[in-house]
């Protein structure tokens, strides 16, 4: 199992103790400094991929509405790590279909061919915002990926179709990965996992706070479908990857000393006020169904981390944790390393044990499938 990366690039609430208390100029632009020193790093010692994301309008949690930018400047700062859009918002209501050909595959040809694409429909927040129909946005989504690939691959490209009217046109530039970069897809249930294994298409596993039953539920799903798939693109990606929060450091004290427990708290209340505040109506609109839907409202966020839905302690204790998720059959666990006010030189410290020691032991490791 190989080790990502994922960012969302975080500016958390309270700006206070920032020289202005609304300062928000200020949490951003620090936030994003430390996220290209922090990819830097683990370009050095050795992670496989950094995903991220594209998410709009999402203060305090997620201030990454451009990844193709962040992209960009990473592939003239890093050498061997690969890039991933994770994911970009593919329905034609939030983008053009050029545009994401044509933005994808220049973060390609300036990285020398190290793009990994993924492509996802978001939620109702930003649907709504970008007038997306959520009815259709997963037919449009697999109609758009299929429209950006045959421009990769054809000179000029025409489409007249349900969802687009374009003329013949040569989109550029085509990128290095021949005959384009691999293809992900947000998988969120069961139900979406087989959907990408059937397409041939890499499983990105957005579902944190689950139980690993449950993922291994999701995963088994999509073996079944990818072992007999249809595929959407002419590139196959029989992969599965998985994300959750993740703090490494020299000993359990050093974690909890870095406050890294109000860190994972921060960020299970921040989806949990999201999910309520923006999409509990469109998504699960019976009030009942809150305390079952969150059950970290009432346990404690320790309970988490021995659960292993989360990865928090010293090297020996991330490799044995990390060694189950293997087991399940997870081909590359994207590592949420910088989540909440956890200090930048603490996420430095976890990214460089990460990469020294705990990729090192992954690599002798013999999954027990």
């Amino acid at each position: 199992m190989k080790l990502d990366l994922l960012y969302e690039i975080d500016a958390p609430y309270p700006w206070s103790d920032l020289p202005h208390p609304y300062d928000q100029r200020e949490a951003e632009q620090r936030a994003y400094r430390d996220t290209l020193e922090q990819i830097r790093l683990a370009d050095r010692v050795g992670f496989n991929t950094v995903w991220l994301v594209e998410h709009h309008f999402r203060e305090n949690r997620s201030h990454c509405p451009a990844s193709e930018v962040v992209l960009g400047a990473l592939s003239q700062i890093t050498e061997r790590i690969r890039l991933g859009f994770g994911v970009t918002l593919t329905p034609h209501g939030f983008i053009h279909p050029a545009r994401v050909a044509e933005k994808v595959a220049t973060v390609d040809v300036l990285s020398g061919g190290r793009v990994e694409w993924g492509i996802g429909r978001s939620t109702p927040m930003e649907q709504q915002a970008f007038g997306v129909d959520r009815e259709k946005s997963r037919t449009e989504m697999f109609a758009a990926c299929e429209t950006v690939v045959k421009m990769w691959e054809e000179r000029y490209y025409e489409e007249h179709s349900e969802y687009l009217e374009f003329p013949s046109r040569m989109v550029t530039p085509k990128p290095v990965q021949d005959p384009h970069p691999p293809v992900w897809m947000a998988c969120t249930s069961v139900e979406s996992a087989r959907l990408a294994g059937s397409k041939g298409l890499g499983m990105l596993s957005f579902s944190p706070a689950r139980p690993l039953a449950v993922t291994a539920g999701d995963i088994a799903a999509y073996r079944e479908a990818a072992a007999d798939p249809t595929p959407l693109t002419r590139v196959t990606t029989n992969k599965v990857a998985g994300y959750t929060l993740v703090h490494c450091a020299d000993s359990m004290d050093d974690a909890v000393a870095n406050d890294v427990w109000s860190a994972v708290d921060w960020w299970y209340r921040g989806l949990i006020d999201f999910v309520l505040k923006w999409e509990w109506e469109a998504l699960l609109p019976e009030p009942d169904q809150i305390a079952e839907t969150f059950p970290m409202l009432t346990r404690p966020i320790e309970e988490y981390n021995d659960q292993d839905m989360i990865i928090v302690g010293d090297v020996a204790r991330c490799v044995e944790k990390m060694q189950r998720y293997a087991d399940l059959g997870v081909d590359q666990l994207l590592c949420y390393v910088q989540f909440g006010k956890l200090p930048h030189d603490a996420v430095m410290r976890s990214i460089e044990l990460l990469g020294t020691r705990v990729i090192p032991a992954l690599e002798a490791y013999e999954p027990r499938r």
